[in-house]
This record gives C-alpha cells, structure tokens and sequence, in this order.
C-alpha cells in the first residue's frame, strides 16, 4: 500500500522561509518513469499544481514549476530516504494554502498536468503566511 505524508507546514511571517517534506512508503523513488508533484489548495480556490519532478531512465530528472512560484521555490528528492521536498523561500501571504505531495508511475515523458493524473495523495500540510 502506498502512503504519502507530509509534513513541515506552519505559519511564517511573509518574506520567510520553510520547508516541506513528502515520506513515501510502498512506492521506490529509484524506479524510472514515475513523478511525484506538489499541489496546493486555498480556501475557495481550485487544487493547483506549484511544482512537480519526473524521473526518467538512468535518473535523468525533469522539474516544472508553475508560474506563480518560479525562483522562489525548489522541488527535490531524497531517493534513498524516499523523501520529496518543498523548499519555499519568499513567501507571500497568497501563498498560503493546505499543500499537498502527489505521486504516480508508469509516466512517459514528462509529468501529467493536472490533479487527475496523479494517482496517490498525501493528506496535506497547512501552511500559513502572515503579513
């Protein structure tokens, strides 16, 4: 059974830093062809996608990121500890929302778009952003 948890939200002043983490458990970070993804929802607002990584053959790795996010947040992976990452620097008070890790295998190519292509979800960690 495969279970994602995250953890690592709190509240930050705006302008800070935090750092989220993703533990997989029953799925390997060092098969090919999978993507694991950070998706955040805000109250009254659709789950968006903010950052997402997909591995190919030989642990070629490819990032996306969305606009709203670019240069100021940084997706790993921690393959041996089956970790994923969130790094966010800069935060604004529009980045507050519940943020959630996301996973699927069997990908060709690049990362799906979109929430419904991922097939395994953690429960979400709050993060908050005070001005």
């Amino acid at each position: 059974q495969i279970q994602l948890v995250e953890s690592g939200g709190g509240t930050v002043q705006a302008g800070g830093s935090l750092r989220l983490s993703c533990k997989a458990s029953g799925y390997s970070f060092t098969i090919s062809g999978y993507c694991m993804a950070w998706f955040r929802q805000a109250p009254g607002k659709e789950r968006e996608e903010i950052a997402s990584i997909y591995t190919a053959l030989h642990s070629v790795e490819t990032t996306r990121y969305a606009d709203s996010v670019k240069g100021r947040f940084t997706i790993s992976k921690d393959n041996d500890a089956n970790t994923l990452y969130l790094e966010m620097n800069n935060l604004r008070p529009e980045d507050a929302a519940i943020y959630y890790c996301a996973g699927t295998s069997g990908v060709i190519g690049n990362c799906p778009v979109g929430s419904g292509g991922f097939a395994f979800w953690g429960q979400g960690t709050q993060v908050t952003v005070s001005s």
